[in-house]
């Protein structure tokens, strides 16, 4: 199978997909295999989402968008154009996937067959419905896929090289379980955005889809605000009013009245909204509903600090504020050749 044949493959399924971007999915009766997948797919969304309360029908919508437009001839030859995959020699390549947010880890996935190795899937038991159906599709509608892509519920053996990602403890016991093999390990990080107090509306509004899709649970979300001193908040909260009916999610309402009491409690000083929390911390991990500030002296002195403290840091969003910044409100929106940790993941399936 060549690279021709797998970009071939993922755009029709990015095709299929792209069936499943509306609240009421709507069939492309030019889609292959929609016969036996389509309604299969529309079951497994379903099993997702009620397995899974942080997995809802607008943040399932919201993944599948995203891939349906990744996953076309000419975003897929973009990425993969500067590489030669002609001298791969095809090996076992584990991933072990988390679970915070839908598909989190399809970018591997993708990845790994892309490149002509074959892969050896640990999904997260907080998502594991949604993939194994996509991959029957993909060997669906390229049989040579088929021996490439297993799943296991135990533990991994036969492979060549591991993709993981974890929190910081099970980074530690990754990186000793995989001492001897090619490895990429991911740890906790998260994203951060820096204000001037200068931002338009819309940028602002903008930043409002970086902290609260996926309710904040993924990596690229905004959890942390560096501000300048005096920073007046009222455009701030205006600007967050919208995303307002978050608080009518009772999963989230729960984490939001928890950490509502527990900063009372502590007497910590915080503003809030109703629906969002703000609180002046150096921490870059906030929790569920909660955003944390710190205000900065001069814009050298943070570059400096976000530097230093780059490996905890995924996405900057800013405005002229650093060369590998995110606009706002494109956190959640990367594209194929945006990696995670800024670790090129077809560099080193190439090497392996």
């Amino acid at each position: 199978m060549n690279l021709h044949q797998r970009i071939n493959a993922f755009t029709k399924l990015g095709a299929f997909l792209s069936q499943f971007t509306t609240p009421e999915a709507v069939k492309n009766e030019t889609v292959d295999y929609n016969e036996l997948f389509f309604d299969g797919f529309k079951h497994q969304l379903k099993l997702a989402k009620e397995h899974n309360g942080w997995f809802t029908q607008k943040n399932l919508i919201f993944a599948l968008q995203g891939w349906a437009q990744s996953l076309t001839p000419s975003q897929l030859e973009q990425w993969l154009k500067e590489y030669n995959f002609d001298a791969v020699s095809p090996q076992q390549v584990a991933i072990i996937m988390a679970g915070n947010i839908p598909l989190v880890g399809f970018h591997d996935f993708i990845s790994v067959l892309i490149s002509g190795h074959a892969v050896l899937v640990k999904q997260s038991s907080n998502d594991k419905h949604i993939l194994p159906y996509l991959a029957k599709y993909l060997e669906q509608v390229e049989p040579e896929f088929k021996g490439k892509i297993t799943f296991t519920e135990g533990k991994l053996k036969d492979f060549d090289a591991v993709i993981a990602t974890g929190s910081n403890n099970t980074a530690r016991y990754f990186e000793y379980y995989f001492k001897g093999k090619s490895s990429i390990i991911r740890k906790n990080r998260n994203s951060v955005a820096v204000l001037t107090g200068n931002e338009t509306e819309q940028q602002m509004q903008d930043l409002s889809e970086d902290i609260f899709r996926y309710y904040g649970l993924g990596c690229r979300n905004v959890s942390k605000l560096f501000l300048p001193k005096g920073y007046n908040f009222d455009a701030f909260f205006n600007a967050m009013f919208p995303w307002n009916d978050i608080i009518n999610e009772h999963k989230y309402a729960n984490n939001y009245d928890y950490n509502k009491a527990v900063y009372l409690m502590s007497e910590f000083k915080m503003l809030e909204n109703g629906f969002l929390m703000i609180k002046e911390d150096e921490s870059y991990s906030s929790p569920i509903a909660t955003l944390f500030y710190e205000y900065y002296e001069s814009t050298e002195a943070l570059q400096d600090k976000l530097k230093t403290e780059a490996e905890q840091i995924q996405c900057i969003v800013s405005k002229g504020f650093i060369d590998t910044e995110i606009p706002f409100g494109k956190t959640q929106k990367p594209e194929l050749w945006d990696y995670a940790d800024d670790v090129n993941v077809i560099d080193f399936l190439l090497k392996i």
